[in-house]
């Protein structure tokens, strides 16, 4: 599978990106598996996200800025694990969360970097597209011009680890219909 985006678009080092990733059929199974799990409000440091989300496997407290344990990751959704392990050359066990998000029209993501446990960041859209962008994390180089936009289609997986991971932020612009996206994590 070839990468997207074209040798002129300057992405960070350890963003990696693949159209396609899923077919059409896997798409829907990975659609009809996450019909079924009860999604909750996102709280964010005492606020409530427009977003609602279910996470498996490893936990992210960012209240209490803590990593706890928390239910296993639904088998119905085991062929996804292995299908993005296997893509990145990694065991199963290496992936430490998975987490579900529903995106209602006009929800966002600010910027932000993943919460520090998780290393390798692996996300996959659904239903439809969406903007994502990327800026430095140092505040000293957050120009417009570093700002990089580029759009994740439907189905497709991004991969951020190394320096994407460490020394970006990265946010969504608001979508323009439900979206919503399967995140897997490895631990550091």
């Amino acid at each position: 599978m070839a990468e997207l985006f074209p040798v002129t678009l300057k992405l960070p080092e350890g963003f990696s990106y693949w159209d396609d990733f899923l077919s059409i059929e896997e798409e829907q199974r990975l659609y009809n598996a996450i019909e079924g799990i009860e999604l909750h409000t996102f709280m964010f440091q005492g606020f409530e996200a427009k977003r609602k989300v279910a996470s498996f496997g490893y936990d992210y407290s960012f209240e209490k800025r803590q990593l706890t344990k928390g239910k296993e990751i639904p088998s119905d959704l085991d062929w996804l694990v292995s299908k993005v392990a296997d893509h990145l050359s990694i065991s199963i066990n290496s992936i430490g969360e998975l987490l579900v998000t529903k995106y209602p029209v006009g929800s966002v993501i600010n910027w932000h970097r993943d919460a520090p446990p998780f290393d390798v960041i692996a996300g996959i859209s659904l239903l439809t597209d969406c903007t994502f962008k990327l800026r430095p994390h140092d505040k000293l180089k957050q120009t417009r011009k570093a700002t990089i936009s580029l759009q994740v289609k439907r189905r497709s997986l991004y991969v951020m680890s190394g320096i994407s991971r460490e020394e970006w932020q990265h946010s969504t612009a608001p979508v323009k219909e439900v979206r919503y996206s399967v995140t897997l994590r490895t631990l550091k």
